[in-house]
């Protein structure tokens, strides 16, 4: 199993960024994947998770007034889109999979995208 992040990079207050995430690797179709950050500092969080099986997401800490995360399957690609950043949005961040397709217990993780925002 391989998870390629992209689409990191500088965004100013305010703006938007769209992150993708890449999968490839998986004998089934019907895995979940995760978006986490890491903040400078800090711990990793979780941020959003896609269920490829019925196409349900879900969202931490209210993130969903800002964030999107959505998936071309065809493609094999989950995506999450950033709206109205603020900067304590600045972290890496990184996609997860979970084989299982529950979002609960991810077992592969990406190398990261690093995303800052500038006031």
């Amino acid at each position: 199993v391989q998870l390629v992040e992209s689409g990191g990079g500088l965004v100013q207050v305010g703006g938007s960024l769209r992150l993708s995430c890449e999968a490839s690797g998986f004998a089934y179709d019907d895995y979940a994947i995760g978006w986490f950050r890491q903040a400078p500092g800090k711990d990793r969080r979780p941020v959003a998770c896609y269920r490829r099986r019925d196409g349900t997401t879900d969202y931490r800490d209210f993130l969903e007034r800002r964030f999107t995360i959505s998936s071309d399957n065809a493609k094999n690609v989950v995506y999450l889109q950033i709206n109205d950043a603020e900067p304590d949005d600045t972290a890496v961040y990184f996609c997860a999979a979970d084989p299982r397709g529950s979002c609960q217990i991810y077992d592969y993780y990406g190398q990261g995208t690093r995303v800052t925002v500038q006031v």
